[in-house]
């Protein structure tokens, strides 16, 4: 009982810091996600149409690189480059975000019978037409499927942009540690994973109802 307590006193105490700890994590989290639809599924559409496989490839593998390196060490080799803050922040994040996105809408893309494409180009459709109103269409649940992984995979990491300055509830917990406050510790660790489990149901209810359409 004295622990729920001390925890209440806690909020009671920290209530507008707590806010804006998690204010912060969600701006660096919506930025990142934003930039990353934002690049990836037009760059993904136009691989789809790319002739070249080599060049295809390359893209692939730059993204996966980067998925490969460790966050924290991702994150380090942003202060040389780009210093601390919210800036390197989001690009290391961004370079994370790549992967997941590009290829499910790659695939998405793909994925449509070709005969289906072929009938909308003897209807007279254009190439940006069939893309809006058929292709796009029906990847869309692979693309909601590439938001809803990335989405929770970035909540998660924007934890450590706090090691470089970006803040967000990392700030919370590395505050914690070093005041040995587990009240800090768990508040933001906690909040970091309802924040991710919210916006998964979120992103999954979108995903079963783009894939019922």
């Amino acid at each position: 009982m004295e622990l729920i307590t001390d925890y209440i006193a806690f909020w009671q105490d920290k209530y507008d810091s707590i806010l804006t700890y998690t204010y912060e994590h969600l701006v660096i989290s919506f930025v990142v996600i934003l930039l990353s639809i934002i690049v990836t599924v037009p760059l993904a559409i136009y691989m789809t149409k790319m002739k070249n496989e080599k060049i295809k490839n390359l893209i692939f593998n730059i993204a996966n690189v980067f998925q490969t390196i460790p966050t924290v060490a991702l994150l380090a080799i942003m202060i040389p480059l780009l210093g601390i803050g919210f800036i390197p922040s989001i690009t290391a994040l961004f370079l994370y975000a790549l992967l997941p996105l590009l290829r499910n809408t790659y695939t998405g893309i793909k994925s449509i019978d070709p005969s289906i494409v072929e009938a909308a180009k003897g209807m007279g459709f254009s190439t940006f037409g069939r893309l809006f109103k058929i292709e796009l269409p029906a990847a869309l649940p692979y693309v909601m499927s590439g938001i809803r992984v990335t989405t929770v995979y970035i909540i998660s990491w924007t934890t450590l942009a706090a090691l470089i300055g970006g803040g967000g509830l990392g700030d919370l917990v590395l505050a914690g540690i070093g005041y040995n406050d587990k009240h800090m510790i768990f508040t933001g660790t906690i909040l970091a994973i309802v924040i991710a489990l919210i916006l998964d149901l979120i992103f999954g209810k979108f995903e079963k109802k783009f894939s019922k359409a």
